[in-house]
């Protein structure tokens, strides 16, 4: 819920819904008259939801501002977020992804916990930081919406064989590095022409005599010149295991110290430049010895037959039945909606506590041995949980193998996910107006060496 929390407060920072529309005369007599600075599909961004959120970058910035571009590109930068956002989130909806009130009201609730405030304090911080309670909300689901829609793609759009797993395994040779790296994207569009690759080679080679010459340190150039989603933030990747780098990147690694940069290397989104900014050994971080839990469960789905409300209320029912006596077993069988359990009396076996998501997990972890949960609300619906059991458990093997799988996936769901984000903006209707005109990947040069 951390990583939820840095995604809601960057996309809040370049997100802020229209004005309501209850303004009285008075108050449209004194404010300018809101203009439309882009058309998205069926969407529209305001001038003043771009104002707000270029504004919050300045603010970000303070005293630091020769860092950012000039103010045309950074307009640029950001309208492509929000463009992004609002093609992502009508993806979501168009797919028949959804979040409820009370969903968010859960986040809310456990970013508040998280970061040791009650959700009434956080939503005091929220409006002291000069952000409206409804913006803040509507940042949250947007941001659910498309982690799940993120979520539906990898399910649908990735795998990982044995044999992948087999030969990573077999090719690590410091499987306990992990290596901190940022980069520079000059990006080039589908099909690009002979015209547009050597801009995008003049620019990125620019930017790299930039930094070689001392002029620019790397996180700066970052956010002046990169085309990345990732650029207001120096451009940085975080941590990655070698199976998390892309292989025309792992080589290069291997033999590169802490502070260097790469020239220039062609890659499937354009030109890029990667500096690693630090390793260190994480042998310790995944320990053989894991916490499981044994239990069972009873799901009752929400859906469009089966509102919120009548699934709780369903629930709560079943629950009620359960604590005066009934068995538990047979409910599940006769009631639960989840096919993979519902043969085995709701029994879910053993597993970690992140297996089944976050919301389950942690509801299960608070349970103790022979527990009966009150109704736990999840993505999936209203659930029912009578903790069985913990061990602990060397997962050994098991769990190496589990861990360099999801490493293999996440570096999978990287690349298809950038290209997915590409070919939604293709796609797309966009008719960027005013003062933010569309610019091609490359128009914003880097100057020359020396200049």
């Amino acid at each position: 819920m951390k990583k939820l929390l840095a995604c809601v407060l960057a996309a809040g920072a370049l997100y802020a819904s229209a004005p309501l529309l209850g303004a009285t005369a008075t108050a449209q007599e004194l404010q300018p008259i809101d203009r439309i600075a882009a058309v998205v599909d069926e969407s529209v961004i305001l001038r003043s939801e771009l104002d707000r959120a270029v504004n919050n970058i300045l603010a970000q910035y303070a005293g630091r501002e020769g860092q950012l571009p000039p103010r045309e590109v950074l307009e640029r930068q950001v309208m492509e977020r929000l463009i992004l956002v609002k093609l992502q989130v009508g993806r979501a909806q168009d797919t028949g992804v959804r979040v409820t009130d009370q969903e968010i009201d859960q986040a809310i609730a456990s970013i508040a916990q998280q970061n040791g405030a009650t959700p009434e304090q956080l939503r005091q911080q929220v409006t002291r930081d000069g952000t409206s309670y409804p913006e803040f909300r509507n940042s949250i689901r947007e941001e659910l919406l498309i982690q799940r829609l993120r979520q539906r793609f990898a399910q649908t759009r990735i795998s990982v064989s044995e044999a992948e797993v087999d030969a990573a395994l077999s090719a690590q040779q410091n499987s306990g590095t992990q290596y901190h790296l940022a980069h520079i994207l000059v990006s080039l569009p589908e099909g690009a022409t002979p015209e547009q690759i050597t801009t995008a080679q003049k620019k990125i080679q620019g930017v790299k005599s930039l930094i070689d010459s001392g002029e620019m340190d790397f996180s700066a150039a970052a956010v002046r010149y990169s085309d990345s989603p990732n650029a207001l933030e120096g451009g940085d990747l975080g941590w990655r295991s070698m199976n998390e780098i892309p292989s025309a990147f792992s080589e290069l690694m291997r033999a590169m110290s802490p502070g260097q940069v790469t020239a220039p290397v062609r890659g499937p989104s354009g030109f890029q430049l990667l500096k690693l900014v630090e390793v260190r050994d994480a042998s310790q971080a995944a320990p053989s010895m894991v916490t499981q839990y044994h239990a069972r469960h009873i799901l009752i789905r929400v859906d469009d037959t089966t509102p919120d409300t009548q699934a709780r209320a369903t629930a709560e029912t079943l629950r009620a039945r359960i604590a005066g006596g009934a068995n538990f077993a047979e409910i599940a069988r006769e009631s639960s909606q989840d096919p993979s359990s519902q043969g085995k009396g709701g029994d879910l076996g053993w597993f970690t506590q992140d297996q089944y998501g976050p919301d389950f997990g942690g509801q299960v972890v608070a349970l103790e041995d022979g527990q009966l949960s009150q109704p736990i609300r999840t993505q999936a619906g209203w659930h029912i949980v009578e903790r069985l059991g913990t061990r602990q458990t060397d997962v050994g093997d098991d769990n190496r193998r589990a861990q360099v799988r999801e490493t293999i996936g996440r570096r999978k769901l990287e690349d298809e996910w950038n290209r997915y984000l590409r070919e939604m903006r293709g796609e797309a209707y966009v008719d960027v107006r005013g003062k933010t005109p569309e610019a091609a990947p490359g128009t914003e040069p880097a100057p020359a060496t020396g200049g």
